[in-house]
């Protein structure tokens, strides 16, 4: 594990040695993307739709890479996006994420499609966020709202772009299955992936059992295996903006949508009284050929002046996070590579990858001439 770590010089090359760590059954899960990948796809190609224009003789020797965002002050403009079943990728993942952007200074979304429970990661990490996929039936919604209010969360994130089922056909074919079932072809993967049968579903099974959907609703979901899962995660087709209403009614905290690509729906959701929003094609996940949140980002704060609008999606460099932040981006979220990172190293894997994504910021700033990230404007950019 450790020579995986010391080979991985940059986000990237965590995928490589979670691909081999993972069965591929799990590995499938986290780098799934819709159909054809082109959503997925064009998050990384909205990047190299830009290029920088640095300053120069700049004493950059008082820099920081700290940032202010909704009232918080942060290390660093990245913080940890929300993933689903990270406990199966490294043992207890969402206590692990939570503790490394506890420890790194950078802000945390905990997912609801998680296995553990809510309240143990708002323990670990008092300052995460909550990502709810909040159910259709407004009672079932209240009662989950009250639950995330009890647990400590003070950061609540609506995400709003899966009313429906992805397409299965990633899943289909790496065999991974909701709800997961058990064959002779997983456990060969279980077999052949010793490191993390042992250090992840053993040990998980023998301290806490089968792992059960914790957090989609105010008491304990299903367990992973269970016939119903899918039935149990049907109703969100009918959420609309009175869902979204009500919710801020309710939640006496900072209130962000995730999910917003429209300008006219980051517009709405000003409007309703959240207190930021997060531009997302779900990592393009969902909806195949989705815009990429980073080309929605300008026309975004132009129609909804006054909203933090962060932004996720194919960020894999520090020169990635500083053009979003250039572009007038609050903060962005990082997804997958935390994720592949867990799996090849747990904690040290995580705080692996903040470290690296964090130098490259700090180096980038000194090359391009600015001592704060909120010195950043279009003005350090040029088309490519």
């Amino acid at each position: 594990m450790k020579s995986d770590l010391a080979r991985c010089l940059n986000l990237n090359d965590f995928e490589r040695y979670a691909r081999r760590r993972l069965p591929r059954p799990i590995f499938g899960y986290v780098h799934a993307a819709a159909e054809d990948r082109h959503a997925f796809d064009g998050n990384y190609r909205a990047f190299r739709d830009y290029r920088f224009v640095p300053r120069v003789l700049v004493d950059a020797t008082g820099r920081s890479a700290a940032t202010e965002l909704l009232g918080e002050r942060y290390a660093q403009p990245f913080g940890i996006a929300p993933m689903g079943l990270s406990a199966l990728y490294t043992y207890r993942g969402d206590v692990v994420l939570a503790e490394a952007a506890a420890q790194h200074g950078i802000p945390m979304i905990m997912s609801s499609s998680s296995l553990i429970p809510m309240e143990d990661v708002a323990r670990t990490n008092p300052a995460a966020w909550f990502q709810a996929y909040v159910p259709g039936d407004r009672d079932k919604m209240d009662a989950l709202i009250a639950r995330i209010l009890r647990a400590g969360f003070r950061t609540l994130v609506v995400t709003v772009d899966t009313p429906a089922y992805p397409n299965k056909e990633a899943y289909l074919r790496c065999g991974f299955s909701s709800p997961l079932r058990l064959s002779a072809g997983l456990a060969w993967q279980g077999l052949s992936h010793p490191a993390w049968t042992a250090g992840t579903f053993l040990r998980t099974l023998l301290r806490h059992g089968i792992p059960h959907f914790e957090n989609n609703y105010a008491t304990r979901g299903v367990a992973i295996i269970a016939r119903n899962v899918e039935r149990t995660f049907a109703d969100r087709s009918n959420v609309g903006w009175d869902h979204l209403a009500r919710i801020r009614e309710a939640w006496p905290h900072k209130l962000v949508t995730k999910g917003v690509l429209s300008p006219a729906d980051a517009r709405r959701a000003r409007d309703a009284g959240v207190d930021g929003v997060i531009l997302s094609n779900h990592g393009g996940r969902q909806l195949d050929d989705a815009a990429a949140p980073l080309r929605m980002l300008p026309a975004v704060l132009e129609q909804a002046p006054g909203l933090p609008v962060m932004v996720d999606g194919g960020f894999r460099r520090g020169t990635d996070v500083l053009k979003a932040m250039a572009l007038g981006a609050a903060c962005v979220f990082v997804g997958r590579p935390f994720a592949y990172a867990a799996a090849v190293g747990g904690r040290a894997g995580v705080d692996r990858a903040a470290e690296l994504l964090a130098a490259e910021i700090d180096r980038d700033m000194v090359m391009l001439g600015v001592g704060a990230v909120d010195a950043l404007s279009p003005e350090f950019l040029a088309p490519a």
